[in-house]
C-alpha cells in the first residue's frame, strides 16, 4: 500500500468555458498534450450537460481520464444516473471518474424547478446515490458493463463534517473544496487556511487505515508570480483580506516560479498527504510549466 505522503501526484483540469463542439474538442487535447491526468466538467444549469460533454471529451482524446467535479446528486435519480455512468465507462474505454457533491446553490434548484431542501436532506440524497452507484456498478448484469471493474473511480467534495464523514467512509478520493457558502444557497467565499486545513486533519483522523487507500484532491484555485501585489481575488471576483503570507498558506493558492510552485505542492503532499490537483481553467497554461517541472 501507498503512504498518502508519496502518492504519486496527479493533475486534473476543470473546464468550464467552451461552447462549441470544436472548442472543447480543441481545449481537451491541448490539456492531453500538456500533460494533465484528468479533464473535468462541473454541473451546472446554463452550461453544457456534463456527461454528454464528457463522452465528446473521451472522443477527443486518446488517454486523458475524464470525470466531474462535481456532479450535483440532488438532480438525479441514483438508479438512473448508475446506468448513465456505466454507459458512459464503457464507451470511454475505462476512462472515467465520478465526482459527487450534495449541492450548494439555490439559484440552480430554483431555475431545475426543484424545492430547496434542508442540507442534511441533500446529503442523505448524496449518500442513496453513492451506496446505489456502487451496488449497479459492481452488478455484473448491469448493461452495459463498465469497463472499469466495479466502476469508476467515486470522488465526494464537501465542506461539511457529514459529508466528509461519508467520504471518508465511501469514497476512492475525497474532495476538498476549498470554500465555504456566504450563506446557505447564496454563494461561495474562499475558506481561510485554518479551516480547511482543519478539514483535511479531520479526514486523516476519519480515514484510519484506509489512508492509504484513499486519495486527496483540492482545487488550485489561482497560481500567481510572486511579483503580485495590490488587491487579490479568488475565482468568484471576491478580495481577499489576507496577506501574501497568509495567502501562500492556502492549499488552493500557488505563489511563485515554477519551481517554487513545485516544491510548494511536494511540500502539501508531505504536509497534508494531498496528491490530486485540479486546476482551474484560467490557470492552465500557467500550472502547465509547474507540471512539467515536476515530471
Amino acid at each position: 500500500m501507498t503512504s498518502p505522503h508519496n502518492r504519486p501526484l496527479r493533475f486534473g483540469l476543470v473546464v468550464f468555458t467552451p461552447a462549441t463542439r470544436a472548442e472543447w474538442v480543441a481545449k481537451a487535447r491541448r490539456a492531453e498534450s500538456l500533460g494533465y491526468d484528468v479533464v473535468s466538467v462541473s454541473d451546472h444549469l446554463g452550461m453544457p450537460a456534463p456527461l454528454a460533454t464528457l463522452a465528446l471529451v473521451a472522443e477527443a482524446t486518446e488517454r486523458i481520464r475524464i470525470g466531474t467535479l462535481v456532479l450535483n446528486t440532488v438532480f438525479y435519480r441514483p438508479t438512473v444516473l448508475a446506468r448513465d455512468i456505466a454507459t458512459l465507462d464503457h464507451y470511454a474505454g475505462g476512462r472515467v471518474e465520478i465526482g459527487l457533491g450534495a449541492g450548494y446553490d439555490k439559484a440552480q434548484f430554483d431555475r431545475a424547478g426543484l424545492p430547496w431542501i434542508p442540507a442534511g436532506e441533500r446529503v442523505d440524497h448524496l449518500e442513496r446515490t453513492v451506496r446505489e452507484l456502487r451496488k449497479v456498478l459492481a452488478d455484473p448484469q448491469t448493461v452495459p458493463p463498465p469497463a472499469q471493474p466495479k466502476g469508476p473511480p467515486i470522488l465526494i467534495a464537501g465542506r461539511g463534517p457529514r459529508v466528509l464523514r461519508l467520504a471518508a467512509e465511501h469514497a476512492d478520493i475525497v474532495g476538498f473544496t476549498g470554500t465555504a457558502p456566504v450563506r446557505d444557497g447564496d454563494g461561495l467565499r474562499l475558506g481561510g487556511p485554518e479551516e480547511i486545513t482543519r478539514r483535511i486533519a479531520d479526514v486523516h483522523t476519519l480515514l484510519g487505515e484506509r489512508a492509504r487507500d484513499v486519495e486527496l484532491n483540492v482545487p488550485i484555485h489561482r497560481v500567481l508570480p510572486s511579483t503580485a501585489s495590490g488587491a487579490v481575488t479568488d475565482v468568484w471576483q471576491n478580495e481577499l483580506d489576507l496577506d501574501a503570507g497568509r495567502l501562500a498558506e492556502l492549499p488552493s493558492f500557488l505563489i511563485g516560479s515554477p519551481k517554487e510552485c513545485a516544491e510548494q505542492l511536494l511540500e502539501r503532499r508531505e504536509r497534508y498527504g494531498l496528491s490530486y490537483f485540479s486546476v482551474l481553467e484560467p490557470e492552465m497554461e500557467a500550472f502547465a510549466e509547474i507540471i512539467e517541472e515536476l515530471r
